[in-house]
Order: C-alpha cells, then structure tokens, then sequence
C-alpha cells in the first residue's frame, strides 16, 4: 500500500490514518486494546480537599473534580486556561493588558497568583501556566478560605485551583509526542517514568515539552519551554517527594482585551477570528523556576504526621498595550504602551497531623498550620498615547516614555520590592461519622493573620503596613442514604484583605485600613457515584460578599466602610462517566444570578453556561476514537451600569484519535478542530478593572503523534 503525505504534521497524521490499519493487521491487538483505554479522557470526582485530604468527591461536603493528564495530552492545550474549558462552571478571562490569565468560578475572579501546586499558593508561575507538567488539574467550586487559606492574591472566592506535578506511576513510561497547531506552532514533549528499588519504593519522573511558532490568530506568536523532574519515596509507613520545574513562556504581539470607552453606546462587532489589532512592540516573557517538598509519616495505624514546603523563583519582562475603543462602528480607538518588569520570590509551608479515632462513631482530627511568604518587585513606566483602529490596526514605533512628565515607577532596571506578604494561619477540625460513615458532620476553625507591607513606587520607601487576623470557621454535612448517594451541606467563608480608605479630606477615617472582609457562602446539593460509569453532582449556592464605599453617618460625617452587598446565587450540574462501554461523557450546566445592592448586575458573569464533552471508541474501525465538545456561555453584561451587553456564544470542536501498533509499540494520532465554523464572538466582558472584552479564539487545528516505547 503506498500513501503519499505532505510535509506539515496535520497532513501526516491524516495519511497515518490511512495507512496504518494495514500495519496493524499483523500487529497485536492486544496493545491497541490496552493504548486506547489507557488514552481515554477521564475525570477523577475528587482530589486535594486542602486540610482535609484527599478525598473522593461522594465523602465531602464541597464540589470538587480533577481533570488528569489523559485530557492535556489529547487535546493539547497551550495554557491553562484551555484546560479548564471543559469545565462547565469555568471560564477564562485575561488580566490588565497582559496574557495573565483569570479564571471566572462562580462569577468571582480567580487570579493565577492563587492558583494551586501540590496544595500550596505562590508556587504556580502566576500569568500562564503550560500544561504539560501536570498530572491533574483539580477543580474546588466554592469559598476555600478554611480549606486553603486565605489566597494571598486576593481572590479565590468563587473556587479554587489546585495542580498536581507528574510522579513516577508503578508501570513504566517512556513517552515522546510531537505536535502541531495553527498556523504555524510545532513543537515536541517527552515523558519518562521509572520506579526503582526492590520494591519500588524510589520512583523517578522526567518530562518537558517546547513549542513555538504563530498561532492561529494572526502574527501572534507564543514560545514555551518547560522541564520538570520527582524524585519519590515510598517506603510504607513513610512517603518523601520532591517536585523541581522550570518554565518559560514568551507571547509576542498578543491579541489584548478591548476597553470600552466610557461614552460608548453599543457593543462593536467582533473583527474577523483570527485578527490581531495588537502592537508588534507588544511582549512578555516570564520565567519561573519552582518546586515542592513533601513529606508523609505514619506514627501509627491511625495517624498521618505530614509536612509540606515549596518556594518559587519568577521574574517577567513585558512591554503591553491595550486598546480603547472610542466609536464602535468605525472602530476607532486609543492604544498606549507599557513596561513593567517584576521578579517575585515566593515561599510556602503547611505542616499538621491527621488522627482517626473511634468505631462506632469515627472522629478524624486534623490540626495544623500554614504560612506564606511572597515578595513582589516591580517598576512601570508608561508610554504616551496613539491612535490605532480596532478593525484597521496600523502598526507604531514603540511611544516615548512619560517619565519626563511625572515621577516614574520605581527603578526599571533594578525594581524596588513594592509589596511583602506574610499570611499565618492554625486550622483545627473534626470530621464526625456515624452509622458506618453514611453521616459525615465536619467542623473547623482556622485562624487566620494577613500581614502586607506596601512600598512606594517611587523610591521604595514604606507606605503602608496591613496587619489583621480573622477566624474562618467551616460547618459541613454529608448523608448517604444509599451507598452510591450523597446529601450534602457546608457553609464556608473566603477571606481577603481588608480595603483601605482613600486620602479624601471629606473623610474622616482616610487611609484606615479595613478588617478583613469575608465573604460567606451556604450550598447544598446531591451527588451520584455509580464508578465509571457515572458520576453526577447537583449543587445549590449562594455567595455573598460586603461591598465597600461612603458611609454618611447621622451627623453628617463621612467614612469609608462596608456597605451593601455583593451576592451570588446559583445552580450547578456536572455529569461524567461511562455510561456504555467505549462512550464517554464530560457535560454540566451552571447557572448565576449575580447581583449588587441596589440592582445591578455583576458584570462580565454570564447567567447560564454549558460544556458536552462526548469520546467515542468506534466498534468498526478498533483502535479509532472519535471526539466532540460544544461550548455555550450566555449572555453577559460588559459594563457595570448594565447597558452593554454582549451576545451569548457556541462553538463545537470536533476531533479524532486512532492508536495502532508498530513494531509492537503503540503508537497514538490525534487530531482535533477546535471552533469548527470559526466563529467571532466576545468570549467574556469581566475585567477587573472595568469594562472590556475579550475575543474568542479562532478555529484552531492541533495535531500530534505520540509513540510509547
């Protein structure tokens, strides 16, 4: 049989397909069997539930998942963000002129300082994070703050993000993958995993991954370079593990968010999928270097001593612009540039001891304590302003700095630290069972201490010193009526630090700094454990969240304080499993209902979303798997006066894998078409700092062939 092929890697992954089923006549079908089932994309209803533990989602009291590394490497995501866009209740956003990613979880922020790794914050890399380190992308909906601890960034209200570096598994691994996505990104990642030992007590992991080249939209070109190394110890009764990792990422002339100008009266149309009205001056590049330690000891049957520390190492370079839109239809607009870089040096720790105790009626206690420690330095100098085009994007030389007219921000060359962190907390909680564990009853207190120290930007002079503590208690129930139903309830608070006043003579308290402010959450719901063939979760919340401002007291004085209220109300439904052999199903639904004190909506938080994730192992042709995702975000506001809102949006990708056997390995094609129509829509209008949109990506074509040796 002769099969001619083109150059590029879409086209021979498609002539492969043509060709290899007569390779695999004489091949075993025993490896085909065993590398499908082994490639099948698979959610784990459970993960790191914090203080908790590991947990299976049936045994608490919150909703969490975890999408493992099956799901990345079949669909090749470039960021963390197309990971969690399979997740229903998730949707992405960027940050100010950047591609800082946030992540919008129950219609609050969730920023990439507060992402997770290995359960502590401030190890992620914080703007983008590559994919391919990972063993698991584990998903807490809901206020963490007794959980997690209060999320040194300031968010984290809505949900939690947590990432699980590659360990060494007890099969052995060795895995090289070549890839392609449009239009013109290649790049390469391999995988090796070995255990040692005459047990296999010692268990080694090596894995990385290079890309670079243009992606689908156009002159937007990105670069990630990432290695990552655990060395793991399982002795029985004690576990050690430590995770290294280094990742650089570099995006060129990124396709920013569009600001709305503030006397806009209509939403603009979306430019075609693939334009790009950013400025060729326009990067960032951000290398992270991290790790974790931890360590496991079981003193006795039914105590678990464990500790755990990471630190990270990052610094950014960047010069970012973003533009904003002053007349809709013609499109014209306002750009300006600026340089920000940033080094953060960032250290994490948690130690505590886990008991059982009891038969009849169990009590697991936990006690222990967390701190971190992060230290930010950065200086900025804008750039003065020019005229561009959101549909017509005219390129510029990169503007001259502002410097001569205002004091700039702090030494470009050598940035002061502008802000220092330390964040102390003690946790203690018992988690009650009754009836053989159908009741599980968990209650905890976790006293928290937020201590920030702000420096100017000028000279690096203190400013000011935040220092307040707050107690964040947890009350949670789970009921099993049935073996495979849960009943579940919690309530559970988030917590921040407190706002300062502004410096306005008209207030008597100007420059006070707040109490923390917490934020309270109650949710109920029910979950389905039918093992893989499915799983369902159903969950009830409400969140509500102080608002701040002016306060006018009686005698005519006025202060800066908490008023009014920020709530959020939803209903969430997720469903995955394998309801029939070689068919399965990732799917939910989220709907919210966030408002403000006096009516408004939330802006940027659709009031209902919507994922289908179906893979199918075709019963015709053994060793083929065919793939579909639709993904539906409702309508939205774009500005918080509610009178720009933007249409609802759907897009379907489709896509194929096929394993056969060569030279009695397996070997795995895969192909997918994200966007298939290539539909322009407005992706998101939630901006933290106002009102802007972001622009869906364009139908994007990835391919890849993976060989395990």
């Amino acid at each position: 049989m002769t099969v001619r092929c083109t150059s590029t890697i879409s086209a021979l992954a498609l002539c492969a397909v043509a060709a290899a089923p007569a390779l695999a006549q004489d091949e075993s079908s025993e490896i085909v069997v065993t590398a499908q089932r082994e490639n099948a994309t698979e959610i784990t209803n459970g993960g790191d539930a914090g203080v908790l533990g590991n947990k299976h989602a049936a045994d608490l009291a919150f909703s969490i998942r975890s999408f493992d590394e099956s799901l990345i490497l079949n669909q090749q995501p470039l960021t963390l963000g197309e990971v969690l866009d399979n997740d229903p209740t998730v949707r992405t956003s960027y940050g100010f002129g950047n591609a800082s990613e946030l992540f919008v979880i129950r219609g609050f922020a969730l920023f990439g300082d507060d992402v997770g790794v290995n359960g502590l914050y401030g190890v992620a890399p914080r703007q983008i994070v590559a994919p391919e380190l990972y063993d698991s992308v584990q998903v807490l909906n809901g206020a963490s703050a007794f959980l997690n601890g209060a999320a040194p960034g300031g968010s984290s209200l809505g949900g939690a993000v947590n990432l699980e570096l590659k360990r060494a598994g007890y099969d052995p691994l060795t895995r090289a993958t070549i890839g392609y996505t449009s239009g013109a990104h290649f790049g390469g990642s391999f995988d090796v995993s070995r255990r040692f030992g005459d047990n296999g007590e010692w268990g080694l992991r090596i894995n990385g991954a290079y890309r670079d080249g243009e992606t689908a939209v156009e002159r937007e070109d990105r670069r990630t370079q990432v290695i990552g190394g655990a060395i793991d110890y399982d002795g029985g009764n004690f576990r050690a593990a430590i995770d290294l990792a280094y990742q650089n990422v570099r995006v060129d002339s990124l396709r920013p968010k569009v600001t709305l100008g503030a006397d806009l009266t209509a939403i603009p149309r979306v430019p075609q999928a693939d334009a790009n009205y950013a400025q060729d001056f326009t990067y960032t590049e951000m290398r992270d270097v991290f790790g974790t330690l931890s360590l496991e000891w079981d003193v006795a049957d039914n105590a678990l001593l464990y500790a755990r520390a990471g630190a990270r190492d990052g610094r950014e370079d960047g010069i970012y612009s973003r533009i904003t839109l002053t007349h809709a239809a013609s499109g014209a607009a306002t750009g300006a540039g600026l340089v920000v870089p940033r080094t953060d040096n960032n250290e994490a720790a948690e130690a505590g001891i886990r008991v059982n105790l009891g038969e009849t009626v169990t009590h697991e206690f936990n006690f222990g304590g967390s701190a971190t420690w992060q230290t930010n330095r950065n200086a900025f100098d804008f750039r003065d302003g020019f005229a561009t085009n959101l549909y017509d994007t005219p390129q510029v030389a990169l503007p001259p700095s502002t410097v001569a007219s205002w004091n700039p921000g702090g030494d470009l060359g050598d940035p002061f630290p502008i802000v220092k962190s330390r964040l102390w907390s003690a946790f203690a909680s018992d988690t009650i069972g009754l009836w053989d564990d159908r009741v599980l009853i968990t209650g905890g207190l976790r006293m928290q201490t937020i201590h920030v120290e702000n420096y100017l930007a000028a000279n690096g002079q203190l400013d000011t010193v935040y220092d307040k503590d707050a107690i964040t208690p947890v009350v949670g129930v789970v009921f099993k009526p049935l073996p495979y139903v849960s009943l579940y309830a919690n309530r559970i608070e988030a917590l921040q630090q407190g706002a300062i006043a502004p410096l306005e003579d008209t207030l008597v308290n100007r420059g006070e700094v707040l109490a923390p402010r917490k934020s309270t959450q109650y949710e109920a719901g029910a979950k389905l454990a039918l093992g893989r063939f499915l799983y369902a979760g159903l969950a009830f919340y409400q969140i509500e969240r102080p608002g701040d401002g002016t306060i006018t007291d009686g005698d005519g004085t006025q202060r800066y304080g908490y008023i009014g209220e920020q709530r959020h109300r939803g209903i969430e439904f997720t469903v995955n499993g394998e309801p029939v052999e070689g068919l399965r199903l990732i799917a939910g639904l989220s709907t919210i209902d966030a408002g403000l004190e006096g009516g408004a909506d939330v802006a940027g938080v659709p009031g209902f979303t919507a994922n289908a994730n179906v893979e199918w192992d075709t019963p015709f042709v053994p060793g083929l798997t065919l793939t579909g995702r639709m993904t539906h975000t409702g309508k939205q506001w774009a500005d918080a006066a509610n009178t720009l809102r933007l249409d609802d949006w759907t897009v379907f990708d489709l896509g194929a894998r096929y394993v056969f056997a060569a030279a009695d390995r397996p070997v795995t094609l895969r192909l997918t078409v994200d966007n298939v129509a290539d539909k322009r829509y407005w992706a998101s209008g939630f901006d933290s700092f106002g009102a802007a949109l972001l622009q869906g990506r364009p139908r994007t074509v990835n391919a890849s062939v993976s060989v395990d040796f």
